[in-house]
């Protein structure tokens, strides 16, 4: 039965100049993970890196692209202005929307990269466009802030059901910061439409001892990766324990599940392409085996 899912480890990692930008960047390398030779048909899910006094040059894409800083300091140039992104900030950027990044820090920056839909076939879809120019320092992320309208931040007190209040987190109190907790799991959503994004969204997953997903599948395509603590998980009838660094792909159809068996939370970034259905997101096996049987009574 052919694979409709992927597991690469973070030893695994292989950083490349990608195709298309030779000649706009300096500094700069991506590991292709989730693509068209992948199996994927929906989405690209790279991890980049930035070298001290790197830089990316402006260009525009025919894809969305969004952004979750996971180590370093990174300044973002879009047509609304210059940003300074840190670890735990993330952002959209809109097809076709000219930006650039910049690494003025003493250290590499990395983060992880969706891009949806993938570069057209035999395109590399990175056109160079003219320099963004704005004047004065680079604005810190501040959900508050309507210039940074298409970033945001994310930390371990908006993963925490007990530190939800609006004092507490500084922003207005909305379904927008609203956090989701059911058996066992935490989910916080980061880029989706709310944030500007049409074709993805991007969110934080975090489980419980003990918490878990039974076997289930979706009509869309899931990316995940671990950032903190250890998984046990399922894909294709093939199991898997996944660690910090790991990262997994189911494609549509693929029958997956999660089960935390450590006495620690895991934490993950996700990720799914297309954006999710209003209905019949979930198919749960547990549902269909159990009308399987009563229509054998």
């Amino acid at each position: 039965m052919k694979s409709h899912h992927l597991v690469r480890t973070a030893n695994q990692a292989e950083f490349i100049i990608p195709n298309g930008f030779s000649s706009i960047s300096q500094g700069f390398r991506r590991w292709s993970v989730v693509n068209r030779e992948s199996g994927s048909v929906h989405q690209e899910f790279n991890i980049c890196e930035l070298e001290s006094g790197g830089f990316i040059n402006a260009h525009i894409h025919t894809f969305e692209e969004s952004i979750y800083l996971l180590e370093g300091q990174l300044i973002c140039e879009t047509g609304d202005g210059k940003f300074a992104l840190e670890a735990g900030d993330y952002g959209i950027i809109q097809v076709a929307a000219a930006h650039s990044f910049r690494n003025d820090s003493a250290a590499p920056v990395r983060w992880a990269e969706m891009l949806a839909p993938q570069p057209r076939v035999g395109k590399v879809d990175v056109y160079p466009v003219e320099a963004l120019s704005h004047s004065g320092p680079p604005i810190p992320i501040d959900a508050r802030n309507p210039r940074t309208r298409y970033f945001g931040n994310i930390t371990k007190d908006h993963m925490d059901p007990t530190r939800q209040s609006q004092e507490l987190l500084a922003v207005s109190g909305s379904m927008r910061t609203a956090l989701m907790v059911y058996t066992g799991i935490t989910v916080k959503m980061m880029v989706d439409s709310d944030l500007g994004a049409h074709l993805h969204t991007m969110f934080m997953v975090k489980y419980v001892p003990g918490g878990g997903a039974s076997s289930h599948d979706h009509p869309f395509e899931e990316t995940y990766m671990i950032l903190d603590g250890q998984v046990d998980a399922w894909f294709d009838d093939h199991t898997y324990t996944l660690k910090a660094g790991d990262i997994a792909w189911a494609g549509v159809g693929c029958i997956h599940g999660f089960r935390n068996t450590t006495d620690a939370t895991v934490q993950w970034l996700e990720t799914s392409v297309p954006q999710s259905p209003t209905r019949h997101a979930y198919r749960f096996a547990r549902d269909w085996d159990y009308f399987e049987k009563a229509a054998q009574k």
